[in-house]
Protein backbone atom coordinates (compact mmCIF):
# COMPACT_ATOMS: atom_id res chain seq x y z
CA UNK A 1 0.00 0.00 0.00
CA UNK A 2 1.73 3.13 -1.19
CA UNK A 3 1.81 5.79 1.43
CA UNK A 4 -0.14 9.18 1.21
CA UNK A 5 2.42 12.08 -0.60
CA UNK A 6 2.94 14.98 2.35
CA UNK A 7 3.64 17.70 -0.16
CA UNK A 8 1.13 18.61 -2.77
CA UNK A 9 1.73 18.82 -6.03
CA UNK A 10 1.70 23.41 -5.34
CA UNK A 11 4.94 22.80 -3.29
CA UNK A 12 7.77 24.50 -5.29
CA UNK A 13 9.73 21.51 -5.38
CA UNK A 14 10.24 19.13 -8.97
CA UNK A 15 8.67 15.85 -8.93
CA UNK A 16 12.00 14.21 -7.74
CA UNK A 17 12.79 16.42 -5.09
CA UNK A 18 9.14 16.25 -3.69
CA UNK A 19 9.13 12.89 -3.71
CA UNK A 20 12.88 13.00 -1.38
CA UNK A 21 10.87 15.09 1.13
CA UNK A 22 8.08 12.87 1.49
CA UNK A 23 10.42 10.22 1.73
CA UNK A 24 12.38 11.79 4.37
CA UNK A 25 9.33 13.69 5.98
CA UNK A 26 6.95 10.94 6.28
CA UNK A 27 9.60 8.96 8.34
CA UNK A 28 10.42 11.58 10.83
CA UNK A 29 9.06 11.88 14.01
CA UNK A 30 6.98 14.89 15.72
CA UNK A 31 10.20 15.84 17.53
CA UNK A 32 12.75 15.63 14.29
CA UNK A 33 10.01 17.58 12.09
CA UNK A 34 9.68 20.65 15.00
CA UNK A 35 13.48 20.61 14.71
CA UNK A 36 13.79 20.72 11.48
CA UNK A 37 11.19 23.69 11.51
CA UNK A 38 13.26 25.89 14.33
CA UNK A 39 16.93 24.83 11.94
CA UNK A 40 15.02 25.82 8.94
CA UNK A 41 13.99 29.27 10.48
CA UNK A 42 17.18 29.66 11.85
CA UNK A 43 18.74 29.47 8.83
CA UNK A 44 16.59 32.10 7.37
CA UNK A 45 17.37 34.32 10.28
CA UNK A 46 20.99 34.22 10.49
CA UNK A 47 20.96 34.88 6.21
CA UNK A 48 18.94 37.62 7.04
CA UNK A 49 15.61 36.30 5.28
CA UNK A 50 12.62 36.95 6.38
CA UNK A 51 10.54 34.15 8.49
CA UNK A 52 6.68 33.63 7.58
CA UNK A 53 4.83 32.73 10.41
CA UNK A 54 3.34 29.50 10.55
CA UNK A 55 -0.12 28.96 10.61
CA UNK A 56 -0.91 26.78 13.80
CA UNK A 57 -3.17 23.65 13.21
CA UNK A 58 -4.93 24.72 16.33
CA UNK A 59 -4.78 27.16 18.80
CA UNK A 60 -1.43 27.48 20.86
CA UNK A 61 -2.57 26.70 24.83
CA UNK A 62 -1.22 29.57 27.08
CA UNK A 63 2.34 28.90 28.66
CA UNK A 64 2.42 27.91 32.16
CA UNK A 65 3.46 31.56 34.74
CA UNK A 66 6.50 30.12 36.75
CA UNK A 67 7.91 32.52 39.39
CA UNK A 68 11.25 32.20 39.91
CA UNK A 69 12.52 34.24 43.53
CA UNK A 70 16.21 34.52 44.16
CA UNK A 71 18.07 36.33 47.24
CA UNK A 72 21.62 36.75 45.89
CA UNK A 73 24.60 38.14 47.10
CA UNK A 74 27.53 36.63 45.25
CA UNK A 75 25.63 36.10 41.85
CA UNK A 76 25.61 32.74 42.47
CA UNK A 77 21.70 32.78 43.29
CA UNK A 78 21.12 34.87 40.39
CA UNK A 79 22.76 32.97 37.85
CA UNK A 80 20.72 30.15 39.06
CA UNK A 81 17.68 31.33 38.68
CA UNK A 82 18.49 32.03 35.06
CA UNK A 83 19.22 28.76 34.36
CA UNK A 84 15.83 27.95 35.63
CA UNK A 85 14.22 30.18 33.23
CA UNK A 86 15.95 28.98 30.11
CA UNK A 87 15.29 25.15 30.49
CA UNK A 88 11.02 25.80 31.73
CA UNK A 89 11.21 28.25 28.75
CA UNK A 90 11.41 24.99 26.72
CA UNK A 91 9.60 23.07 28.89
CA UNK A 92 6.18 24.89 27.97
CA UNK A 93 6.52 27.85 31.04
CA UNK A 94 6.23 31.77 30.92
CA UNK A 95 8.95 32.45 33.83
CA UNK A 96 9.81 35.45 35.21
CA UNK A 97 12.77 36.03 37.52
CA UNK A 98 12.32 38.32 40.57
CA UNK A 99 14.93 39.79 42.76
CA UNK A 100 13.89 39.39 46.63
CA UNK A 101 14.75 43.20 46.55
CA UNK A 102 12.36 44.18 44.03
CA UNK A 103 9.54 41.61 45.63
CA UNK A 104 6.12 43.02 46.04
CA UNK A 105 4.94 40.43 48.91
CA UNK A 106 1.10 40.91 47.85
CA UNK A 107 2.08 39.20 43.97
CA UNK A 108 3.05 35.68 46.01
CA UNK A 109 -0.46 34.67 46.29
CA UNK A 110 -1.10 34.99 42.05
CA UNK A 111 2.48 33.22 41.51
CA UNK A 112 0.86 29.52 40.99
CA UNK A 113 4.25 27.99 40.53
CA UNK A 114 6.90 29.00 42.52
CA UNK A 115 10.95 28.44 42.74
CA UNK A 116 12.54 30.27 45.49
CA UNK A 117 16.44 30.45 45.25
CA UNK A 118 18.34 31.86 48.11
CA UNK A 119 21.87 32.16 50.08
CA UNK A 120 22.49 32.43 53.45
CA UNK A 121 24.72 35.08 54.28
CA UNK A 122 27.48 35.40 57.41
CA UNK A 123 25.72 33.68 60.34
CA UNK A 124 22.59 32.84 59.33
CA UNK A 125 21.18 36.08 57.64
CA UNK A 126 20.11 36.61 54.24
CA UNK A 127 21.62 38.66 51.42
CA UNK A 128 21.38 42.40 51.86
CA UNK A 129 18.99 43.28 49.15
CA UNK A 130 16.87 40.36 50.54
CA UNK A 131 16.04 41.78 54.51
CA UNK A 132 13.57 44.18 53.60
CA UNK A 133 11.20 41.34 51.61
CA UNK A 134 12.52 38.79 53.51
CA UNK A 135 11.38 40.38 56.86
CA UNK A 136 8.00 41.29 55.35
CA UNK A 137 7.37 37.41 54.45
CA UNK A 138 8.21 36.26 57.81
CA UNK A 139 6.39 39.05 59.74
CA UNK A 140 3.06 38.25 61.60
CA UNK A 141 0.67 40.11 58.05
CA UNK A 142 2.50 38.25 55.70
CA UNK A 143 -0.74 37.01 53.40
CA UNK A 144 -1.76 33.66 52.85
CA UNK A 145 -0.28 31.25 49.55
CA UNK A 146 -2.93 28.71 49.27
CA UNK A 147 -3.17 27.43 45.42
CA UNK A 148 0.67 27.99 45.06
CA UNK A 149 2.90 24.94 44.47
CA UNK A 150 6.56 25.68 45.77
CA UNK A 151 10.06 24.06 45.47
CA UNK A 152 13.61 26.17 47.21
CA UNK A 153 16.93 25.29 46.21
CA UNK A 154 18.93 26.82 49.60
CA UNK A 155 22.77 27.71 48.75
CA UNK A 156 25.30 27.82 51.27
CA UNK A 157 28.31 27.10 52.74
CA UNK A 158 29.54 24.21 55.84
CA UNK A 159 32.35 26.31 57.32
CA UNK A 160 29.34 28.21 58.46
CA UNK A 161 27.22 26.82 61.88
CA UNK A 162 23.62 28.28 60.33
CA UNK A 163 24.22 25.97 56.83
CA UNK A 164 21.52 27.22 54.35
CA UNK A 165 19.78 28.63 56.90
CA UNK A 166 17.92 31.16 54.57
CA UNK A 167 16.81 28.51 52.03
CA UNK A 168 15.46 26.56 55.40
CA UNK A 169 13.43 29.32 56.38
CA UNK A 170 11.89 29.81 53.15
CA UNK A 171 10.94 26.30 52.48
CA UNK A 172 9.25 26.23 56.37
CA UNK A 173 7.70 29.91 56.03
CA UNK A 174 5.92 28.90 52.48
CA UNK A 175 4.06 25.48 53.74
CA UNK A 176 2.86 27.67 56.58
CA UNK A 177 1.47 30.05 54.76
CA UNK A 178 -0.47 27.04 53.07
CA UNK A 179 1.76 26.57 49.57
CA UNK A 180 2.10 22.84 48.87
CA UNK A 181 5.76 21.76 48.42
CA UNK A 182 6.40 20.02 44.51
CA UNK A 183 9.93 18.63 45.44
CA UNK A 184 12.03 18.22 48.43
CA UNK A 185 14.67 21.46 49.16
CA UNK A 186 17.80 20.75 48.56
CA UNK A 187 20.42 22.39 50.45
CA UNK A 188 23.56 22.73 48.58
CA UNK A 189 27.77 23.57 49.62
CA UNK A 190 29.80 25.72 47.43
CA UNK A 191 29.79 22.54 44.73
CA UNK A 192 26.79 23.45 44.06
CA UNK A 193 26.68 23.24 39.95
CA UNK A 194 25.64 19.54 39.35
CA UNK A 195 23.67 19.04 42.31
CA UNK A 196 22.06 22.15 41.79
CA UNK A 197 21.39 21.23 37.83
CA UNK A 198 19.99 18.05 39.11
CA UNK A 199 17.11 19.73 41.00
CA UNK A 200 16.37 21.98 38.54
CA UNK A 201 15.36 19.54 36.52
CA UNK A 202 13.30 17.71 38.88
CA UNK A 203 11.80 20.51 40.32
CA UNK A 204 10.52 22.09 36.60
CA UNK A 205 9.39 18.25 36.18
CA UNK A 206 7.04 18.20 39.51
CA UNK A 207 5.88 21.47 38.41
CA UNK A 208 5.18 21.05 34.68
CA UNK A 209 1.90 21.57 33.18
CA UNK A 210 0.05 18.77 31.94
CA UNK A 211 1.01 18.90 28.39
CA UNK A 212 3.53 20.83 26.43
CA UNK A 213 2.16 24.03 24.82
CA UNK A 214 1.19 23.41 20.89
CA UNK A 215 3.64 25.69 19.73
CA UNK A 216 6.29 24.54 21.36
CA UNK A 217 9.58 24.68 19.00
CA UNK A 218 12.94 23.31 19.69
CA UNK A 219 15.19 26.00 19.78
CA UNK A 220 18.04 26.48 17.26
CA UNK A 221 20.98 28.44 18.13
CA UNK A 222 22.79 30.21 15.31
CA UNK A 223 25.44 32.44 16.49
CA UNK A 224 29.04 31.64 16.54
CA UNK A 225 30.94 31.76 19.81
CA UNK A 226 30.20 30.83 23.24
CA UNK A 227 27.39 33.36 24.59
CA UNK A 228 24.24 32.00 26.00
CA UNK A 229 20.67 32.51 24.59
CA UNK A 230 20.99 36.10 27.05
CA UNK A 231 23.94 36.81 24.99
CA UNK A 232 26.01 36.83 27.76
CA UNK A 233 29.51 35.07 26.81
CA UNK A 234 29.99 32.09 28.96
CA UNK A 235 33.31 32.48 31.73
CA UNK A 236 34.97 29.31 31.65
CA UNK A 237 38.28 29.43 33.77
CA UNK A 238 41.39 30.84 31.90
CA UNK A 239 45.05 30.84 32.23
CA UNK A 240 47.01 34.66 32.96
CA UNK A 241 50.52 35.75 33.54
CA UNK A 242 51.16 37.71 37.19
CA UNK A 243 53.16 40.52 36.13
CA UNK A 244 53.16 42.97 38.83
CA UNK A 245 52.90 41.66 42.66
CA UNK A 246 53.55 44.44 44.78
CA UNK A 247 53.13 45.01 48.81
CA UNK A 248 51.38 47.95 49.08
CA UNK A 249 51.99 47.82 53.16
CA UNK A 250 55.24 49.38 54.44
CA UNK A 251 57.89 47.05 56.01
CA UNK A 252 56.96 47.81 59.28
CA UNK A 253 53.28 47.09 59.19
CA UNK A 254 51.67 44.24 61.07
CA UNK A 255 49.86 43.49 57.38
CA UNK A 256 50.30 42.69 53.97
CA UNK A 257 48.81 43.69 51.13
CA UNK A 258 49.28 42.48 47.46
CA UNK A 259 48.87 44.58 44.35
CA UNK A 260 48.40 42.07 41.70
CA UNK A 261 48.42 42.82 38.21
CA UNK A 262 47.62 39.83 35.85
CA UNK A 263 47.64 39.60 32.13
CA UNK A 264 45.25 37.72 29.84
CA UNK A 265 47.19 36.08 26.97
CA UNK A 266 44.38 36.23 24.60
CA UNK A 267 43.13 39.93 25.85
CA UNK A 268 40.96 40.45 28.55
CA UNK A 269 37.35 39.17 28.82
CA UNK A 270 34.27 41.84 29.11
CA UNK A 271 35.15 42.80 32.59
CA UNK A 272 33.74 46.21 34.18
CA UNK A 273 33.83 47.84 37.28
CA UNK A 274 32.45 46.25 40.47
CA UNK A 275 33.10 42.72 38.76
CA UNK A 276 35.23 40.38 40.66
CA UNK A 277 37.51 37.74 39.70
CA UNK A 278 38.13 34.16 40.97
CA UNK A 279 41.38 32.61 41.74
CA UNK A 280 41.71 29.01 41.18
CA UNK A 281 44.36 28.54 44.07
CA UNK A 282 46.96 26.01 45.71
CA UNK A 283 46.70 24.62 49.47
CA UNK A 284 49.81 24.63 51.52
CA UNK A 285 52.29 22.73 50.33
CA UNK A 286 53.87 22.15 54.41
CA UNK A 287 50.00 22.03 55.13
CA UNK A 288 49.32 19.03 52.86
CA UNK A 289 52.41 17.21 53.58
CA UNK A 290 50.99 16.99 57.45
CA UNK A 291 47.81 15.48 56.17
CA UNK A 292 50.01 12.85 54.78
CA UNK A 293 52.06 11.97 57.42
CA UNK A 294 49.41 12.25 59.51
CA UNK A 295 47.55 9.09 57.69
CA UNK A 296 50.62 7.80 56.44
CA UNK A 297 50.19 8.23 53.13
CA UNK A 298 53.40 10.10 52.25
CA UNK A 299 54.28 8.24 49.36
CA UNK A 300 50.90 9.05 47.57
CA UNK A 301 51.85 11.30 44.85
CA UNK A 302 48.74 11.44 43.17
CA UNK A 303 46.95 12.07 45.98
CA UNK A 304 49.32 14.97 47.35
CA UNK A 305 48.46 16.49 43.62
CA UNK A 306 44.69 16.07 44.41
CA UNK A 307 45.43 17.62 48.04
CA UNK A 308 47.19 20.48 46.57
CA UNK A 309 44.83 21.58 43.80
CA UNK A 310 41.60 20.02 43.85
CA UNK A 311 40.53 18.94 47.62
CA UNK A 312 39.59 22.00 50.28
CA UNK A 313 41.80 20.74 53.33
CA UNK A 314 40.67 23.54 55.53
CA UNK A 315 36.91 24.11 55.66
CA UNK A 316 35.39 21.68 58.88
CA UNK A 317 32.14 21.31 59.77
CA UNK A 318 29.92 19.32 61.24
CA UNK A 319 29.19 17.92 57.85
CA UNK A 320 32.60 17.16 57.53
CA UNK A 321 33.01 15.08 60.94
CA UNK A 322 30.37 13.10 59.83
CA UNK A 323 31.29 11.95 57.22
CA UNK A 324 34.61 11.59 58.61
CA UNK A 325 33.40 9.25 61.26
CA UNK A 326 31.02 7.23 58.74
CA UNK A 327 33.73 6.35 56.41
CA UNK A 328 36.61 5.56 58.46
CA UNK A 329 33.97 3.81 61.17
CA UNK A 330 35.99 5.22 64.07
CA UNK A 331 33.73 4.38 67.07
CA UNK A 332 35.33 7.79 68.75
CA UNK A 333 34.36 9.89 66.39
CA UNK A 334 31.43 8.88 66.28
CA UNK A 335 30.30 9.31 70.11
CA UNK A 336 31.62 12.75 69.53
CA UNK A 337 29.08 13.44 66.80
CA UNK A 338 25.99 11.80 68.32
CA UNK A 339 27.32 14.25 71.73
CA UNK A 340 26.44 16.92 70.33
CA UNK A 341 29.65 18.39 71.31
CA UNK A 342 31.29 18.82 67.65
CA UNK A 343 29.73 22.25 66.26
CA UNK A 344 32.02 24.78 69.37
CA UNK A 345 34.95 21.90 68.74
CA UNK A 346 35.63 22.45 65.02
CA UNK A 347 35.31 26.69 65.56
CA UNK A 348 38.94 27.49 64.05
CA UNK A 349 40.38 23.97 63.30
CA UNK A 350 41.03 22.49 60.07
CA UNK A 351 40.90 18.87 58.50
CA UNK A 352 44.61 18.14 60.13
CA UNK A 353 43.00 18.97 63.87
CA UNK A 354 40.40 16.18 63.01
CA UNK A 355 42.76 13.62 61.74
CA UNK A 356 45.33 14.48 64.90
CA UNK A 357 42.52 14.08 67.06
CA UNK A 358 40.83 10.78 66.00
CA UNK A 359 43.77 9.11 64.65
CA UNK A 360 42.50 6.14 62.09
CA UNK A 361 44.03 4.14 59.21
CA UNK A 362 42.69 6.77 56.07
CA UNK A 363 43.35 5.96 52.56
CA UNK A 364 43.25 8.13 49.12
CA UNK A 365 39.34 7.31 49.11
CA UNK A 366 38.68 8.41 52.57
CA UNK A 367 40.10 11.87 52.17
CA UNK A 368 38.32 12.02 49.05
CA UNK A 369 34.94 11.48 51.51
CA UNK A 370 35.54 13.81 53.72
CA UNK A 371 36.74 16.88 51.82
CA UNK A 372 34.85 18.77 49.45
CA UNK A 373 36.12 20.41 46.20
CA UNK A 374 39.17 22.89 46.71
CA UNK A 375 36.26 26.22 45.37
CA UNK A 376 37.91 29.44 44.37
CA UNK A 377 37.71 33.08 45.70
CA UNK A 378 36.17 35.71 44.49
CA UNK A 379 38.45 39.62 44.49
CA UNK A 380 37.05 42.53 43.59
CA UNK A 381 38.53 43.87 40.38
CA UNK A 382 40.47 47.22 41.12
CA UNK A 383 41.23 48.42 37.24
CA UNK A 384 39.19 49.72 34.70
CA UNK A 385 39.76 47.67 31.43
CA UNK A 386 39.86 51.42 29.68
CA UNK A 387 42.82 52.41 31.83
CA UNK A 388 44.40 48.78 31.84
CA UNK A 389 43.78 47.13 28.63
CA UNK A 390 44.52 43.55 28.73
CA UNK A 391 45.27 43.34 32.47
CA UNK A 392 43.19 43.09 35.63
CA UNK A 393 44.18 44.15 38.92
CA UNK A 394 43.42 42.63 42.43
CA UNK A 395 43.73 44.02 45.77
CA UNK A 396 44.27 41.03 48.28
CA UNK A 397 45.39 41.29 52.14
CA UNK A 398 47.35 38.18 53.18
CA UNK A 399 45.35 36.36 55.96
CA UNK A 400 47.37 34.91 58.89
CA UNK A 401 46.21 34.13 62.10
CA UNK A 402 46.86 31.06 65.16
CA UNK A 403 44.30 29.19 66.73
CA UNK A 404 44.48 26.45 68.80
CA UNK A 405 47.78 26.54 69.11
CA UNK A 406 48.55 25.79 65.13
CA UNK A 407 49.57 29.14 62.65
CA UNK A 408 46.42 29.14 59.96
CA UNK A 409 46.54 31.20 56.72
CA UNK A 410 43.96 32.07 54.19
CA UNK A 411 44.10 29.41 51.04
CA UNK A 412 44.28 31.99 48.23
CA UNK A 413 45.80 35.06 50.17
CA UNK A 414 48.82 33.45 51.35
CA UNK A 415 49.10 31.53 48.23
CA UNK A 416 49.49 35.00 46.27
CA UNK A 417 51.29 36.22 49.13
CA UNK A 418 54.04 33.34 49.66
CA UNK A 419 54.30 31.64 46.53
CA UNK A 420 52.94 33.92 43.52
CA UNK A 421 55.61 36.17 41.72
CA UNK A 422 56.16 38.04 38.50
CA UNK A 423 56.01 35.44 35.98
CA UNK A 424 53.91 32.72 37.95
CA UNK A 425 50.57 31.51 36.22
CA UNK A 426 47.11 31.63 37.70
CA UNK A 427 43.77 29.83 36.96
CA UNK A 428 41.26 32.69 36.80
CA UNK A 429 37.77 33.09 35.84
CA UNK A 430 35.44 36.50 35.86
CA UNK A 431 32.50 36.58 38.36
CA UNK A 432 30.29 39.58 37.14
CA UNK A 433 28.20 41.81 39.64
CA UNK A 434 25.78 43.56 37.59
CA UNK A 435 24.05 44.60 41.33
CA UNK A 436 27.18 47.06 42.14
CA UNK A 437 27.76 48.98 39.09
CA UNK A 438 28.40 52.59 38.24
CA UNK A 439 25.43 54.99 37.54
CA UNK A 440 25.00 54.64 33.51
CA UNK A 441 24.70 58.58 33.63
CA UNK A 442 28.11 59.43 34.31
CA UNK A 443 27.17 63.01 35.92
CA UNK A 444 25.69 61.52 38.87
CA UNK A 445 27.93 61.88 41.52
CA UNK A 446 28.97 59.08 43.77
CA UNK A 447 29.95 58.25 47.61
CA UNK A 448 32.10 55.14 48.46
CA UNK A 449 32.83 53.46 51.36
CA UNK A 450 35.63 51.30 51.22
CA UNK A 451 37.86 50.54 53.96
CA UNK A 452 41.35 48.10 53.80
CA UNK A 453 41.23 46.13 50.62
CA UNK A 454 37.26 47.09 50.21
CA UNK A 455 38.41 49.80 48.45
CA UNK A 456 39.42 47.58 45.19
CA UNK A 457 36.31 48.53 43.48
CA UNK A 458 36.89 51.77 43.67
CA UNK A 459 39.89 52.03 42.38
CA UNK A 460 38.47 50.55 39.32
CA UNK A 461 35.40 53.15 39.63
CA UNK A 462 37.87 56.34 39.56
CA UNK A 463 39.84 54.93 37.18
CA UNK A 464 36.53 54.23 34.34
CA UNK A 465 35.39 57.68 35.43
CA UNK A 466 38.67 59.31 34.06
CA UNK A 467 38.81 57.61 31.48
CA UNK A 468 35.65 58.47 29.83
CA UNK A 469 36.11 62.53 31.70
CA UNK A 470 32.67 61.84 33.45
CA UNK A 471 31.39 65.00 34.82
CA UNK A 472 30.11 63.10 37.73
CA UNK A 473 31.78 63.83 41.35
CA UNK A 474 33.12 60.96 43.41
CA UNK A 475 33.92 61.21 47.23
CA UNK A 476 36.07 58.68 48.72
CA UNK A 477 36.06 57.35 52.56
CA UNK A 478 38.90 55.11 53.16
CA UNK A 479 40.45 53.70 56.73
CA UNK A 480 42.52 51.34 57.80
CA UNK A 481 45.38 51.17 60.63
CA UNK A 482 48.15 53.43 60.49
CA UNK A 483 48.50 56.38 58.03
CA UNK A 484 52.40 55.98 57.54
CA UNK A 485 51.95 52.27 56.90
CA UNK A 486 48.79 50.94 55.43
CA UNK A 487 47.39 54.32 53.37
CA UNK A 488 46.65 51.84 50.11
CA UNK A 489 47.09 53.57 46.87
CA UNK A 490 47.98 56.71 47.89
CA UNK A 491 49.74 58.30 45.47
CA UNK A 492 47.25 57.15 43.48
CA UNK A 493 44.79 58.96 45.07
CA UNK A 494 46.57 62.19 45.64
CA UNK A 495 46.57 61.65 41.70
CA UNK A 496 43.50 61.48 41.75
CA UNK A 497 42.81 64.54 43.94
CA UNK A 498 44.90 66.53 41.24
CA UNK A 499 43.71 65.74 38.52
CA UNK A 500 39.31 65.96 39.28
CA UNK A 501 38.52 62.27 38.78
CA UNK A 502 38.29 62.41 42.90
CA UNK A 503 36.75 65.32 44.12
CA UNK A 504 36.91 64.38 48.26
CA UNK A 505 38.36 61.81 50.25
CA UNK A 506 38.06 61.24 54.46
CA UNK A 507 40.41 58.97 55.63
CA UNK A 508 40.21 57.34 59.09
CA UNK A 509 43.15 55.78 60.37
CA UNK A 510 42.35 53.60 63.42
CA UNK A 511 45.41 53.16 65.60
CA UNK A 512 47.45 56.64 65.19
CA UNK A 513 45.69 58.27 67.91
CA UNK A 514 43.96 56.92 71.50
CA UNK A 515 40.97 56.58 70.41
CA UNK A 516 39.74 54.76 67.60
CA UNK A 517 38.67 56.18 64.09
CA UNK A 518 36.32 54.46 61.29
CA UNK A 519 34.88 55.25 58.34
CA UNK A 520 31.06 55.60 60.31
CA UNK A 521 33.01 58.12 62.25
CA UNK A 522 33.94 60.17 59.46
CA UNK A 523 30.09 59.82 57.90
CA UNK A 524 29.16 60.93 60.74
CA UNK A 525 31.58 64.31 60.83
CA UNK A 526 30.37 65.20 57.27
CA UNK A 527 26.48 64.08 57.68
CA UNK A 528 25.72 67.51 56.30
CA UNK A 529 27.27 67.22 52.88
CA UNK A 530 26.65 63.77 52.73
CA UNK A 531 22.58 64.33 52.71
CA UNK A 532 23.54 67.11 50.41
CA UNK A 533 24.98 64.72 47.89
CA UNK A 534 21.85 61.81 48.40
CA UNK A 535 19.75 64.24 48.08
CA UNK A 536 21.01 66.13 44.78
CA UNK A 537 21.21 62.07 43.43
CA UNK A 538 24.55 60.95 43.97
CA UNK A 539 24.58 57.22 44.57
CA UNK A 540 25.89 55.50 47.82
CA UNK A 541 28.77 52.32 47.66
CA UNK A 542 30.30 50.34 50.01
CA UNK A 543 32.41 47.35 50.00
CA UNK A 544 34.38 45.31 52.55
CA UNK A 545 33.64 43.46 55.71
CA UNK A 546 29.71 42.67 56.32
CA UNK A 547 29.90 41.28 59.86
CA UNK A 548 30.72 45.23 61.22
CA UNK A 549 31.96 47.63 59.29
CA UNK A 550 28.78 47.34 56.62
CA UNK A 551 26.09 47.71 59.23
CA UNK A 552 28.11 50.20 61.25
CA UNK A 553 28.07 52.72 57.76
CA UNK A 554 24.43 52.40 56.89
CA UNK A 555 23.50 52.86 60.48
CA UNK A 556 25.53 56.10 60.05
CA UNK A 557 23.87 57.25 56.86
CA UNK A 558 20.79 56.37 58.86
CA UNK A 559 21.66 58.55 61.43
CA UNK A 560 22.70 61.83 59.06
CA UNK A 561 19.24 61.89 57.70
CA UNK A 562 18.13 61.95 61.38
CA UNK A 563 20.08 64.54 62.24
CA UNK A 564 20.76 66.90 59.48
CA UNK A 565 16.80 66.61 58.29
CA UNK A 566 15.19 65.95 61.91
CA UNK A 567 13.52 63.13 61.14
CA UNK A 568 12.50 59.85 63.33
CA UNK A 569 14.71 56.96 63.75
CA UNK A 570 11.87 55.12 61.46
CA UNK A 571 11.74 57.61 58.80
CA UNK A 572 15.13 57.98 58.24
CA UNK A 573 15.47 54.10 58.20
CA UNK A 574 12.44 54.49 55.51
CA UNK A 575 14.56 56.85 53.66
CA UNK A 576 17.90 54.83 53.51
CA UNK A 577 15.85 51.88 52.53
CA UNK A 578 14.34 53.77 49.72
CA UNK A 579 17.78 54.51 48.57
CA UNK A 580 18.19 50.60 48.33
CA UNK A 581 15.25 49.82 46.32
CA UNK A 582 16.09 52.85 44.18
CA UNK A 583 19.74 50.63 43.47
CA UNK A 584 21.25 53.81 44.46
CA UNK A 585 22.46 52.21 48.00
CA UNK A 586 24.43 49.27 47.00
CA UNK A 587 27.10 47.02 49.00
CA UNK A 588 29.52 44.60 47.84
CA UNK A 589 30.50 42.69 51.04
CA UNK A 590 32.26 39.72 52.35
Amino acid sequence: MSRQALLPRTAPFGDQERAHLDAALGAATPIQRAWLTGFLAGLDAAAGQPVSAAVPAAPPKAAEPLTILFASESGNSEKLASDVSKLARKQGFKPKIVDFSDLDLATLPKAGKLVAIAATWGEGEPPARAVRAYGELMADGAPRLEGVEFAVLALGDTSYAEFCAIGKALDARFEALGAKRAVPRADLDLDFEKPAADWIKGALKALAPAEVPADNVVAVDFRHGVEDEDGEVSREPVVVEVIDHVNLNSSRSDKETIHLALEFEDGAPAYEPGDSLEIFPENDPQLVDEILRATGLSGDEALRKALLAERDITTLSASTVERFAKATGHAEAAAFVESGEVKAWIEGRHLIDLIERFPAALTAEHLNTVTRPLPPRAYSIASSRKEVGDEVHLTIAAVRYETHGRARSGVASVHVADRIRNGAKLRVRVKPNKHFRLPSDPATDIIMVGPGTGVAPFRAFVQERRAIEAPGRSWLFFGDRHFTHDFLYQLEWQDALEDGSLAKIDVAFSRDQPEKIYVQDRIDQNAAELVAWLDGGAHFYVCGDAKNMAKDVRAAVVRAFQTVKGLSAADAETHVAGLERAKRYQQDVY
